[in-house]
């Protein structure tokens, strides 16, 4: 008997001990407040309120009856855990070191949340391409029975696909036919403090775990073969404003995990934990204590409070065996007034030892940030020529509006260049540093409308792709830009610590747009533009066929050809897209998994959208079989 019909029959068997009818059982009484006590037989209750009655002499009292939603509070929670029945891809061997390193080995794996270490987000396979693209057809879709966003970048190994969605949900499924395998419902307080939605954009895999990261700071470990709980550490405590949101970066027996809450005025910092054990190997603060380096960029003791949150995933550069991370605001977000100076680390790329945690380099792109322009969006490891050198980089989409070249081996600025069309808040100087335009500093009555607003740009909330063959990524963006209203700094322990708050004047006129755009790594060109009527705020992923997946807020998945931007395919889904497209092979056959689902909330504020439903749901596109 399944748990879904031992509960009904447990409900009928209660209403058959009270004695009652379907009738009375479907019967509600809107007089009672629910989980309110049900009058026992032989008694009514005085509706003065001053207490029960007994039965009249010789008469027989009907029993007044409790409604369905009554008797529905009185049955058992329902479960949050779901082992697998059968081991799951048990003959498959545990996910080693060579194989993180080098996951497109095998066309039928996707083991990173960006691909590889790399960030590349870049799919070798050559089976789907611009002539048969528009062949694709849903294989399987399911719903995953959570509300807004669902941004998801899937995991697939041994033909299982390892979905987390809103909530820490986590789903096994058979990666060709969608049928749940296990599942695990992560216990969430209801306290938890996430700043922009209870959001997860993903799992990640290490040997046999899968690892999840969660709403009330922990991170967690599950069998990728039934589901069973490994291991459960906490970050840190979740009531002082910490979450985590993103995959962690599995590299070298290590998982890389950071920590939101920039809008909590927490101290931000990045851990590494043993895969194995779950234990803290080190930690990496993001703003410096008393007497560090770069504290001296804080005034006062702001630095207490300073924010940086460390939220989405990094990139790993095997040759030097160094971890590349970025940062997020300073706290508060919109009122600089206490907090003068840089605001070391906040806004920042940082460059670490991975076994130690110890920072290299840094190279800050927002210096004392007052409009939330977080510095923590996608990283791609680049090689690229620079003066006739060939120089390994780093290249960044950053949400203030510009395409960052970095040198990997020293922080070295090599060139920013605009990749939004609308920007009015700053010029960038030859050193790298903003030079921040007098009108845009958040005040109390603005008027100045400043571009790009604090979502960006791109965000750190949704991934690009990067084709190196090409020389090409792939960046959805948002062009909304804003008012920045500066408001009073007033800092509790656990509360918002905003100071401040945009004002999306272009989503309400209507203004607010969207594209793709193609950026040449190598010169900063912008190649072309897909445009969308709302802003993009889906992920991407490319192949080496030349496309480019990704999905806008309207609800439709997308093809697009690398080289053009022309839409070569499209399939209305329903929800407005917000995750991170994957491409895979399965005995020869190429699939697409992109999921839908959005949050009213952030589209009516971003976009002016506030009529497409939410509800997660996966599809999984394929080829038709031969």
């Amino acid at each position: 008997m399944t748990r879904l019909s031992r509960r009904i029959l447990d409900l009928v068997t209660r209403a058959a001990a009270l004695g009652l009818t379907l009738a009375t059982l479907t019967a509600c009484d809107p007089t009672r407040e629910a989980g309110s006590p049900i009058p026992a037989t032989g008694t009514t209750t005085d509706p003065s309120g001053a207490g029960e009655t007994a039965s009249s002499p010789g008469t027989s009292a009907t029993p007044k009856a409790p409604g369905m939603l009554e008797l529905l509070e009185q049955l058992p929670p329902l479960p949050t855990h779901w082992i697998a029945e059968e081991p799951v891809a048990s003959e498959a061997p545990p996910v080693d070191e060579a194989m993180l390193r080098d996951p497109f080995a095998d066309l039928s794996r996707w083991l990173h949340y960006g691909g590889d270490h790399r960030g590349h987000r870049h799919s070798p396979t050559t089976r789907l391409d611009r002539r048969n693209v528009s062949k694709l057809q849903v294989v399987w879709a399911m719903p995953t029975g959570t509300h807004q966003q669902f941004e998801v970048s899937p995991i697939v190994y041994a033909g299982v696909m390892y979905v987390s969605t809103s909530y820490n949900r986590v789903f096994a499924l058979d990666a060709r036919t969608g049928a749940i395998l296990w599942r695990y419902d992560h216990p969430l307080p209801a306290d938890m403090k996430p700043c922009c939605g209870p959001v997860n954009r993903g799992v990640s895999i290490a040997g046999n775990a899968i690892l999840m990261a969660t709403l009330d700071a922990r991170l967690v470990a599950l069998d990728r073969r039934s589901g069973a709980l490994l291991w459960n550490s906490e970050i840190f405590d979740y009531r002082k404003g910490y979450s985590a949101t993103s995959a962690p970066l599995v590299v070298g027996g290590r998982a890389i995990i950071g920590v939101a809450g920039g809008e909590y005025g927490i101290r931000g910092f990045f851990d590494a934990y043993d895969v194995e054990s779950g234990s803290r190997l080190w930690r990496h603060f993001t703003v410096p204590a008393a007497g560090e380096p770069g504290v001296e960029t804080w005034a006062g003791t702001s630095f207490e409070t300073g924010g940086a949150p460390a939220w989405t995933q990094g990139a790993y550069d095997a040759e030097t065996d160094t971890l590349f991370w970025t940062t997020g605001n300073p706290s508060p977000d919109f009122n600089g007034d206490a907090r003068a100076g840089d605001n070391l680390f906040s806004d920042s790329l940082l460059a670490v030892d991975l076994a130690t945690g110890k920072r290299k380099w840094h190279f800050q792109f927002t210096p004392h940030d007052v409009w939330d322009l977080d510095g923590n969006t996608q990283l791609y490891l680049v090689e690229v020529d620079v003066a006739g050198e060939r120089v390994p980089a780093i290249a960044q989409a950053n949400r203030n509006g510009y395409f960052y070249l970095i040198d990997r081996r020293d922080g070295k600025f090599l060139r920013a260049t605009q990749y939004v069309e609308q920007m009015n808040w700053a010029t960038i100087g030859a050193d790298g540093r903003p030079i921040v335009s007098a009108e845009v500093w958040p005040n109390e009555e603005p008027d100045y409308r400043v571009c790009p607003g604090n979502m960006g740009g791109m965000n750190g909330a949704w991934s690009g792709s990067y084709d190196p063959k090409r020389g090409l990524a792939f960046i959805p963006t948002i062009e909304a830009c804003q008012h920045f209203v500066k408001g009073i700094s007033v800092y509790s322990e656990g509360a918002p610590f905003l100071a401040g708050t945009p004002d999306t004047i272009d989503a309400a006129s209507g203004k607010a747009y969207g594209h793709v755009s193609a950026v040449d790594v190598a010169t900063g060109e912008i190649r072309w533009r897909a445009k969308e009527r709302f802003p993009m705020m889906a992920g991407a992923v490319s192949t080496a066929s030349g496309l480019v997946f990704t999905g806008n807020l309207e609800g439709e998945a997308l093809a697009l050809d690398a080289d053009t931007g022309q839409v070569l395919w499209r399939f209305r889904m329903g929800g407005g897209v917000r995750s991170q497209p994957i491409v895979f092979e399965l005995d020869g056959r190429p699939y697409v998994a992109i999921g839908s689902g959005s949050w009213a909330t952030t589209d009516a504020f971003l976009a002016g959208l506030d009529r497409i439903p939410e509800g997660g749901h996966l599809f999984v596109f394929g080829l038709p079989e031969p």
